[in-house]
């Protein structure tokens, strides 16, 4: 265990931070609430730096909780936990930067409450992140819902308390069914002697075939929807139109992370028999999303609504990624989720800054406007060509180890998959064909291209696509051995992804 509850003050500063918003004077709100999220980033950097490489679950902390149902406080991280965490730090300061001025937009809630649901939303996600019992996590997993809606609900467009709403009832929905298993857990746990929610305990439990492959079900519904995955993706366009950028960044792209997070956690992690017997069906719903999602983004005019749907094609790829059941599969969608973290904050936040300066989200309303905002034109297509994984970005990596699990799967799987890479260039080059080219309107002529508060809100997210593009070793150096122990975990045996260090020594994954 650890002797300094590094991972509690991490959960915790954040949600404490969101409480002192609610109540300090107006002046000191963003202030303070910048400060916590940048203090949260650096206690971030601190666990990072505390993380051995040799993989495990790390930096744990537990202490009981309800003796009688054996659920535990309990903390802890490995590498998908760990950069899943990294991802959340990094992001939420950015937001707040970048929605400096927009929180206090008149018909919105205030500057007050986006900042502190921002922070509850934070701590909140680390818990979820960090969370080694299953009755802990389901508490979280639930409570995220709550900042969510607010921030949905409370800034943005008009028609956002409606689409709050159906993203409420789908989320309660999943929230309900994943309740089912959780007691289902906590039946067979106790049958086998003590009961016990901690997830190594659970993975050591011997659950016969049925009953393990109805609690899968339960997890994985739940799990489709937070991720989101087609037929239950409905919410997420609606709330990503409607919602501020801001907002559709902390949903799509730390929130929905739960839902994969989930799958290779506690699907494959705790019921591998049930996983590869549903192989083939979360495979076909994996490959109707990345289709379709990218289909349906082809012919959208709110940009806004664009970029939700593109994220519908990019869930189905880490999904087939996870269910492909191999080490580069599972390495690929743990990097795409950083990546698409990484890439779609950038492409909603500087989508955000266009549509503050054509004063429209609608495509169709703008264009000619990349003479006169050149560094807003420039990063609109670096966040768009990370989209769709051009090669020397970070995506790219991601994408390619997923679609090559998926042709060592079967070759019509990969065949299907890699469309996604032709569909995907074709919405973002045409989004950017009719946003930024063409003759620049009068009215247009004397827009202010960007400003040094949204360059910096911008400019580290992309720092790390470029980075990472081309050294994506730390990364999977991270990621790799956590890896290893679930394709154990679930009775795999393959060869792990390498990486090619700068010493020209390529290193085996453990």
């Amino acid at each position: 265990m650890n002797d300094f509850p590094i991972l509690s003050l991490l959960v915790w500063l954040p949600i404490a931070g969101a409480v002192a918003v609610a109540l300090l004077p107006r002046h000191l709100v963003k202030v303070t609430g910048l400060g916590v999220a940048l203090a949260t980033l650096v206690i971030g950097v601190v666990v990072a730096a505390s993380y051995k490489l040799d993989g495990g679950m790390q930096l744990r902390e537990e202490h009981e909780w309800i003796e009688a149902f054996g659920v535990h406080y309990a903390f802890g991280v490995d590498g998908l936990a760990l950069l899943l965490v990294l991802l959340t730090v990094l992001l939420v300061p950015l937001v707040l930067g970048a929605e400096w001025f927009k929180a206090d937009a008149e018909g919105s809630a205030g500057a007050r409450a986006f900042f502190a649901w921002t922070l509850a939303l934070e701590g909140l996600s680390l818990a979820v992140f960090c969370a080694t019992d299953v009755f802990l996590f389901y508490v979280v997993f639930e409570a995220t819902l709550i900042p969510a809606y607010f921030l949905v609900g409370g800034f943005g467009r008009a028609g956002r308390g409606g689409a709050a709403l159906k993203f409420l009832m789908f989320q309660l929905a999943g929230g309900l069914i994943l309740l089912a298993s959780v007691i289902g857990l906590y039946v067979v746990s106790a049958q086998q002697g003590t009961p016990s929610y901690l997830l190594s305990d659970l993975q050591q439990l011997d659950i016969a075939t049925g009953p393990g492959r109805w609690l899968f079900f339960g997890f994985f519904i739940a799990f489709a929807i937070k991720a989101p995955l087609f037929p239950l993706h409905t919410w997420l366009a609606d709330t990503t139109e409607k919602a501020t950028p801001g907002t559709g960044v902390l949903l799509v792209c730390i929130l929905d992370k739960i839902g994969t997070f989930g799958m290779m956690r506690f699907c494959l992690g705790i019921f591998p028999e049930a996983s590869q017997w549903a192989t083939p069906l979360v495979i076909t719903l994996a490959l109707i999303s990345i289709v379709y999602g990218a289909l349906v983004a082809i012919g959208q005019d709110d940009v806004f609504r664009l970029i939700g749907l593109t994220s519908l094609s990019h869930f189905g790829l880490i999904t087939l990624g996870i269910f492909t059941m191999t080490t580069q599969g599972n390495s690929g969608a743990i990097l795409y989720m950083v990546n698409h973290g990484l890439g779609t904050a950038a492409l909603f936040l500087v989508a955000g800054y266009l549509a503050e300066r054509r004063g429209t989200p609608l495509i169709s309303r703008m264009g000619g406007i990349e003479k006169v905002t050149p560094v807003l034109a420039g990063l609109f297509l670096v966040a768009g060509l990370a989209t769709l994984g051009l090669p020397g970005l970070s995506p790219f990596i991601s994408e390619f180890l997923v679609l090559m699990s998926a042709f060592q799967y079967a070759w019509y799987v990969g065949a299907i998959a890699i469309t996604a890479v032709v569909l995907a260039a074709i919405y973002v080059l045409w989004m950017y064909q009719r946003t930024m080219t063409g003759p620049t309107p009068p009215e247009v002529e004397g827009t202010k291209d960007l400003g040094v508060r949204e360059i910096a809100a911008v400019a580290p997210l992309m720092v790390a696509l470029v980075f990472f593009g081309f050294y994506p070793a730390p990364l999977l150096d991270v990621s790799n051995p956590m890896v290893g122990d679930l394709m154990e975990q679930v009775g795999v045996h393959d060869p792990a992804p390498t990486v090619q260090h700068a010493d020209n020594e390529t290193e085996e994954a453990h």
